[in-house]
């Protein structure tokens, strides 16, 4: 489990994963140092071991969407690429030398974030269409990294340019305002609370802030119960202090 071979008193274990998961906006390995009298380094590994255990593992979730069902998709630039050259960083536009977020969310229901590398219609098209359901309605923004999925399926989007909603047939609503508002609560947590992230971690932050998304009050999970959603996902996730630093 991700308590294996710990030291940490297993009663300051729930404590810190109570804290994690009721907090909106996450809390600092810094703030857990001083509430649970560990040491950062202790605090900063206990974060990230209870985050293993919010990602859901390789390949056991399904397909967003389904037919007939909208699927959202956006994604966001964060902090600073430390897997991009710095002699690249600010080639081919003004996102370049940041972190990547591709984030997708079923109307209504769940969401999946994923870090990603260049934002090419390839690496873009690929990603979504091993995400959602064959069937979905996708829903994004003017983005041209999007248009070679609607070849391929229902594809509807908004010119942010023009309005943040626009509307398909039979009136449907066609926006990103899910997503939009995702996002800005990951990014204030990513900004006010953590401040600093390497890449190598982000993917685990994205498990974090999913993981709140998708156990939230709308959903019927309190406090507690997202807590023990936790606790009931630890078995086979150890990670060890040489693994954190694996993207």
């Amino acid at each position: 489990t991700v308590f294996e071979r710990s030291k940490v008193p297993l009663t300051k274990w729930l404590l810190a994963t109570a804290l994690l998961t009721s907090s909106k906006k996450g809390i600092s390995a810094h703030q857990i140092h001083r509430m649970l009298g560990v040491t950062y380094k202790t605090a900063w590994f206990m974060m990230h071991r209870i985050r293993e255990a919010m990602a859901p593992a390789a390949g056991s979730e399904p397909p967003l969407g389904g037919r007939g069902k909208v699927v959202e998709a956006d994604e966001t630039y964060i902090g600073k690429s430390n897997e991009v050259p710095r002699k690249k960083q600010f080639r081919g536009g003004g996102y370049s030398h940041k972190m990547k977020v591709l984030s997708l969310v079923e109307r209504g229901g769940k969401i999946r974030s994923m870090k990603f590398k260049d934002g090419t219609k390839l690496e873009i098209g690929d990603l979504v269409r091993k995400n959602i359901h064959p069937e979905s309605i996708l829903h994004t923004d003017g983005s041209r990294a999007y248009f070679e999925i609607g070849a391929s399926k229902k594809h509807e989007f908004v010119d942010h340019a023009i309005s943040y909603v626009g509307y398909g047939p039979a009136g449907r609503k066609v926006h990103t305002n899910t997503l939009e508002g995702f996002f800005s609560v990951f990014k204030r947590g990513m900004v006010g609370t953590y401040q600093h992230c390497g890449e190598q971690h982000l993917n685990r932050y994205l498990a974090e802030f999913d993981f709140r998304a998708n156990n939230r009050e709308k959903f019927g999970v309190n406090d507690a119960m997202r807590a023990a959603k936790v606790l009931e996902a630890i078995n086979g996730k150890r990670l060890t202090y040489r693994r954190t630093s694996e993207a």
